[in-house]
């Protein structure tokens, strides 16, 4: 078998799959969608459709969900957001070329930053707010909510249990 028939019939299985994920989601399985409905039935927010949000948490406060399979240090700010990012994230990576490695869809840590304050901190180091905003380690350790305990935002005992069905 060449190695296209074999990527070939590799995609015919990921489609398959795919297509299995979206019955599950009510969406297409990308990565975007797959991260919020996980952190909908992990945190019970509300998905919305609205412009800037992925959705409400109880309290109302508005949210919007990144999932990075890899925790590179970066993430992806609007200048009018929502009130908090919550992030899913695989394994902590530095920056690298993405050439030979993989990046499995897997959860290894949360993170929830308040938006006006991840904001207004790198406005004050001068640094660009949008796509792929550059963030201090020391924000993203005081952002931790998995699988460190953090007072801010304590998780249950059945929200650590179900992040941890999707750990590397």
């Amino acid at each position: 078998m060449s190695a296209v028939e074999r990527v070939a019939e590799l995609i015919r299985d990921r489609n398959r799959i795919d297509a299995e994920l979206s019955s599950c989601i009510g969406r297409p399985a990308l990565i975007g969608h797959l991260g919020e409905w996980i952190a909908a039935q992990v945190f019970g927010i509300e998905l919305e459709t609205s412009k800037g949000i992925n959705g409400r948490f109880r309290n109302g406060r508005t949210v919007d969900v990144k999932w990075y399979p890899k925790r590179e240090g970066l993430l992806d700010l609007k200048e009018e957001g929502p009130d908090l990012y919550l992030v899913l994230a695989g394994p902590k990576v530095p920056p690298a070329s993405s050439r030979g490695t993989t990046r499995p869809l897997v959860i290894d840590a949360v993170y929830l930053f308040d938006a006006a304050a991840i904001v207004a901190e790198l406005r004050a180091r001068g640094r660009r707010i949008g796509t792929a905003s550059s963030v201090r380690t020391e924000l993203w350790e005081a952002a931790e909510i998995y699988p460190r305990h953090n007072l801010s935002f304590s998780l249950t005992a059945v929200q650590r249990e179900l992040l941890a069905l999707f750990g590397s």
